[in-house]
């Protein structure tokens, strides 16, 4: 959704939306339409400068994405440390 470089499903982070809010989908089982991001803030930046969010979930206004930035930056930390 993000850089739109295609790759195995396996390797991207699925998210949802519940209540508004997008949050990541590590097990891969909440109900609900999913789209997939790269685990890679540079990747999440890109699709909320594209407004790529709000098209992908079919939704209308703004969705909060802090879950997955939260998540993402974890992820970042853990490689680092």
């Amino acid at each position: 959704m993000g850089c739109r470089v295609r790759t195995v499903y396996s390797e991207l982070l699925r998210l949802v939306v519940v209540e508004g809010v997008i949050v990541p989908d590590l097990r891969r089982r909440l109900p609900g339409r999913g789209a997939s991001l790269h685990p890679a803030l540079s990747c999440l930046e890109l699709a909320e400068r594209r407004r790529a969010f709000p098209r992908a979930f079919r939704a209308v206004g703004m969705l909060d994405p802090s879950p997955v930035r939260r998540h993402l930056e974890g992820l970042q930390t853990e490689r680092i440390g």
